[in-house]
């Protein structure tokens, strides 16, 4: 997670003499959900000096001409329009009705104009959207609501997307995931600008943890299946269907691109540009996701749901398993049934295990390398739902970019600097 915003100070640009960062706008459109967009409004907006937090100036601003209808049917009304925007320091976009539609121009010209100026510029959960149509996150990492971050990443490909992360904190651009990681950021930015003592306080007040990590979410990680919407009238849709119904077999990218009619280099070219993911990589990720609910579901042994899920091998597996959940299967079937009888107790955290970089020995038996760019995180049967999605860029020896910029949780720092490694700049390839 990208939490220091000293860590990129080249991104950062001179503030406008009229513009102050305790000023902070917030940019209301209609249509947007009203838990997301209350967040910054309560955070900024309300006066909490008698707790120890230095106060801020709250301007909450219509992003467009028309009724300001929210969730549930309310109408608000703001008492500012994009003219406030010009003086403040700080502009929060808290979401975006829908990630379908264009926001509107004058909009995303005073952001751009905000940011030239040296605002600082904040998206939550899909405002990302908005500040990626004004083309702020162009060449930056930035997350988003992991459910929208594959159409993200489709949409604008220069974004560097990561779904893992609870907040991205590029400087002068900030953006956060879904709903709670809105709050995990705006008490960053008041820690940032007032100090840790100043956030615990607000955080206190708020009654949320100071300050909370992906890690802290645990690791049992679940997978889903989901592709975007899109793919669902393409003729690549019923390949899809027939790799995720015989995932018990062994078969490669080269078989669903026969079924497909396609030569694999055309294949390959149609499901990335689809579904943001290389084949190869997604059909590993469905095989990891099958055995993690074999795991949970049966009493087959490790070699058996190897074989189950289309796996060469229980190496192969095992090597898989643990890149993109953290963890060796026995391990995580121990710490799924260790929670199974507990009902409503929390779940225990998954805690990642190191993984090193395999021996030439157990390359060769994993076959295939590299796991999904993107899977999207689901309920996965016990109704917990948690956020995640992994990524590792290409093939085994054969890394390739890619816009979801891979990094295991354990390395999101880079080693002795403390300095967060932003994607693209892992130290050395994983696997």
């Amino acid at each position: 997670m990208s939490q220091d915003s000293a860590a990129v100070p080249d991104a950062a640009r001179k503030l406008a003499a009229r513009r102050r960062r305790e000023i902070v706008a917030v940019l209301l459109f209609s249509g947007g959900p009203i838990f997301e967009s209350s967040i910054p409004l309560s955070v900024f907006g309300i006066d909490r000096q008698d707790a120890g937090v230095p106060r801020y100036r709250l301007l909450v601003c219509a992003g467009e001409d028309v009724p300001l209808r929210t969730t549930g049917g309310l109408e608000l009304s703001a008492p500012y329009g994009l003219e406030a925007i010009a003086r403040a320091g700080t502009v929060v976009v808290p979401a975006w009705r829908s990630i379908t539609q264009a926001p509107p121009p004058a909009a995303l010209d005073a952001l751009r104009r905000a940011h030239e100026e040296g605002a600082r510029i904040v998206g939550l959960c899909t405002g990302a959207f908005v500040l990626a149509a004004a083309g702020l996150l162009d060449g930056r990492p930035a997350t988003t609501h992991w459910m929208y971050a594959p159409t993200l990443a489709k949409r604008y490909p220069s974004v560097h997307v990561d779904p893992r992360e609870l907040f991205v904190d590029d400087g002068d651009v900030l953006t956060s995931a879904g709903t709670a990681a809105g709050i995990d950021l705006c008490l960053h930015i008041v820690r940032t600008d007032h100090g840790a003592d100043a956030a615990n306080a607000l955080a206190r007040r708020l009654v949320v943890p100071q300050r909370r990590t992906a890690a802290d979410l645990g690791h049992q990680r679940y997978l889903d299946r989901s592709l975007p919407e899109e793919i669902g009238a393409d003729p690549l849709a019923e390949v899809v269907a027939w790799a995720l119904e015989h995932l018990h077999e062994q078969f490669d990218v080269e078989t669903l691109a026969a079924r497909a009619y396609m030569s694999r280099r055309t294949f390959d070219r149609r499901f990335r540009s689809l579904t943001g993911s290389a084949p190869l990589q997604w059909l590993i990720t469905q095989r990891v996701l099958q055995a993690q609910r074999l795991l949970e579901t049966s009493d087959y042994s490790v070699d058996e749901v190897a074989g189950r899920c289309g796996f060469r091998s229980p190496v192969a597996l095992r090597g898989h398993f643990r890149r993109q959940l953290g963890a060796s299967p026995a391990a995580y079937r121990a710490a799924y049934r260790a929670r199974r009888p507990q009902n409503g107790a929390p779940e225990p955290v998954l805690r990642p295990e190191r993984v090193d970089r395999p021996e030439r020995g157990e390359r060769a038996a994993l076959g295939v390398g590299g796991v999904d760019r993107f899977a999207a995180a689901a309920v996965a049967g016990h109704g917990q739902a948690t956020a995640l999605a992994t990524a590792e860029a290409g093939e085994i020896g054969r890394p390739q970019p890619d816009a979801f910029a891979a990094r295991l949780p354990e390395a999101s720092l880079s080693r002795g600097t403390g300095r967060p490694v932003l994607p693209g700049q892992r130290e050395r390839p994983v696997g």
